[in-house]
């Protein structure tokens, strides 16, 4: 049936997107439940509160990779489906039906998605998103800036149809830190590298 590919599609992606990595690791390692750390998110940055580089290092390469490997497997059922496929990795680790639909914030796996569709546009994303964390230290602005940088990215490679994709996962990504965004009016949004205490939610 014609629904058969692109239903496969998503659903795999979907199912790929979903993986909390960050859980699983902290678990497997002996760090808890890391939802009840920190921020309580599941991605990387929360991952390095429990003191574990090493477990922060790879929930952030896993997270890039299931973004990547979502792309690559839609575009394996057919071309035509790789956005499809990018589109239901980033729903499913923002949205994992597992955590009650609690999961994180998209930026590491928004950047496999870039990568898979377009490395170009995936290596701008990740070279704004080092930079902005280099200079201002704060994990929430260089995943944002990096978010904002795609469809940007994309339309100045003429890629109009990732861009609109990228356009609205950025607007997804911008919503998961509306916290952080108000913690950086107030000025209570933590660096990277400072205490659990001193922290909320942060990029992942």
């Amino acid at each position: 049936m014609l629904w058969t590919a692109p239903l496969a599609a998503l659903v795999l992606g979907y199912l790929l997107g979903s993986i909390p990595f960050g859980l699983l690791l902290t678990r497997i390692g002996g760090a808890g439940d890391l939802r009840a750390i920190g921020s309580g998110n599941i991605g990387a940055t929360n991952v390095l509160r429990t003191g574990r580089k090493g477990l922060a290092a790879l929930t952030l390469l896993l997270d890039v990779a299931k973004g990547a490997a979502a792309v690559m497997v839609a575009r394996w059922i057919n071309p035509d489906y790789a956005l499809l496929g990018g589109l239901a990795a980033f729903l499913g680790h923002c949205y994992p039906v597992w955590l009650r639909f609690h999961g994180g914030k998209g930026v590491a796996t928004l950047l496999g998605i870039a990568l898979a569709l377009s490395w170009p546009v995936g290596l701008v994303y990740a070279g704004v998103w080092l930079t902005v964390l280099a200079l201002f230290r704060y994990s929430s602005v260089g995943g944002m800036a990096a978010a904002v940088s795609a469809p940007v990215a994309a339309a100045l490679w003429s890629e109009f149809e990732m861009a609109v994709l990228l356009l609205a996962l950025m607007l997804i990504v911008l919503w998961k830190h509306r916290a952080n965004i108000e913690r950086l009016l107030s000025g209570d949004e933590p660096r990277v590298g400072q205490s659990v205490g001193q922290s909320a939610s942060a990029s992942g």
